[in-house]
Order: C-alpha cells, then sequence, then structure tokens
C-alpha cells in the first residue's frame, strides 16, 4: 500500500513539474524574392523584458565558404542594426547553441526549452520577440512579437519585405 502511495506521488510530482516546464516555439518565414542577386539574408533572434535586458536565442549567418569554416561572415553581423547595437557588438561569436547558418525561403521553427541554454530560467512577464534580418544587395527588417511568459496563446507579426510572418506557438 505504501508503495502505491508513493509511485502514485511520485508520478504526480513529475507530471506538475513537466507541466509547468515551458518551451518557446518560434516560427520565422523567409519570403522567396524576385531579385536579380539573391543572398540568404542573416537572421538574428533575440528577447527583450521589460527593463530592456537582451537575451539572444539565434543568429544565423555565413558560417563556411565553399565548404570551408569562414570567420568573414562575422563581419557582416553589423548589418543587423537593431541586434548589433542592442547585443551583437558585446557578443563573441559563434556561440555554441545560438550561432547557426544562413536559412534559405521557407518557414523555419526553432524551440527553445525552459531551463537549458540559450532560453535559460525565464521569469513570468512581459517580453518582446525581437527578429533583425539584413541582406546583401537587399534591405533590413526588424519585426517585434510582444508576448506573456509563459506563452499560452499564438502571438504573431508580419515583416514587409526580407521577412513574412514571425510567430510564436506556446
Amino acid at each position: 500500500m505504501r508503495l502505491r502511495y508513493a509511485i502514485s506521488s511520485l508520478l504526480s510530482v513529475m507530471s506538475i513539474s513537466s507541466a509547468m516546464a515551458a518551451d518557446l516555439q518560434v516560427s520565422v518565414e523567409i519570403p522567396t524574392l524576385e531579385v536579380a542577386e539573391y543572398h540568404k539574408p542573416y537572421v538574428a533572434l533575440w528577447l527583450e523584458n521589460e527593463k530592456g535586458e537582451s537575451t539572444n536565442l539565434a543568429v544565423w549567418y555565413q558560417l563556411e565558404s565553399r565548404g570551408e569554416k569562414s570567420e568573414k561572415g562575422e563581419e557582416w553581423l553589423k548589418d543587423m542594426r537593431q541586434w548589433w547595437r542592442r547585443i551583437g557588438r558585446d557578443t563573441d561569436m559563434p556561440v555554441d547553441g545560438v550561432s547557426g547558418a544562413t536559412r534559405a525561403p521557407g518557414k523555419h521553427t526553432v524551440t527553445f526549452a525552459e531551463g537549458k541554454a540559450p532560453l535559460g530560467k525565464l521569469k513570468p512577464g512581459n517580453y518582446v520577440l525581437m527578429v533583425d534580418a539584413a541582406r546583401e544587395v537587399g534591405g533590413r527588417e526588424l519585426v517585434k512579437v510582444p508576448f506573456t511568459w509563459p506563452v499560452t496563446a499564438v502571438q504573431s507579426a508580419t515583416g514587409k519585405k526580407e521577412l513574412g510572418e514571425v510567430k510564436i506557438t506556446p
């Protein structure tokens, strides 16, 4: 009887803690552009809290050139102006779990687990997901998606040219 009670209690605690853990799922659409010279955009995703403190989530940029590791891609990170001014210039790239290769046109979904890098232990409150994109021989765009953590409803915003829909899903 005691064993059954202990197992039941343990299972209850496990289900409560897994229900309390939350993920931040972000979808970023990179539109197909009909232009003479197309380059994949550099894209940075980060969070800002109400105090203006920033947390890097992902930075997609040129990591390789012709199959070889390239530091030249880092030279153009400052073209993502808002990210660069707020958090980028103080970040030593590449960052494990944050840096990644540029992405082709399409919808790209990334999930950040609470308690794990780069999201960490996010305190409940109001945040803004910032998505900054810059493309060589192209434009720049910043999309902001305000949300409350933990996320309980879909939140989204849509860019006008360099970014399509940016969506946060619980």
